[in-house]
């Protein structure tokens, strides 16, 4: 069973950076397609950003283009979300997952992802 682990979230204020680490213990994160996923209160999972099992295919939320860049160290078992430029709507848990289906990364969408982890809270507020 892959558990995933997230970490880096916090409270920043807008116009700061946050880094996200998703890692994985006990079991290789090689042959997956990883995911990064939010949801504030009172809304739906939106996916934030989503990355093949190579790191040569990603996709990004029209709303994050340009600011939060993913990628992947496969040798350290770990995906990373970098936030830069970050905005109060920004705000929400974020959530890593991963599948073995490789393609799911190109839709992005959350039901299509088998395992989570357990969500970290990012905060953007002066």
């Amino acid at each position: 069973q892959l558990q995933l682990v997230e970490s880096g979230g916090g409270l920043v204020q807008p116009g700061g950076s946050l880094r996200l680490s998703c890692h994985a213990s006990r079991s290789t994160l090689d042959y997956y397609a990883i995911g990064w996923f939010r949801q504030a209160p009172g809304k739906e999972r939106e996916g934030v950003s989503c990355i093949n099992s190579s790191g040569a295919g990603t996709v990004y939320a029209d709303s994050v283009k340009g600011r939060f860049t993913i990628s992947r160290d496969n040798s350290n078992n770990t995906v990373t979300l970098r936030m830069n430029n970050l905005i109060p709507e920004d705000t929400a848990v974020y959530y890593c997952a991963a599948d073995l289906t490789d393609v799911v990364f190109r839709r992005c969408v959350g039901e299509e992802y088998d395992y989570w982890g357990q969500g970290t809270q990012v905060t953007v507020s002066s």
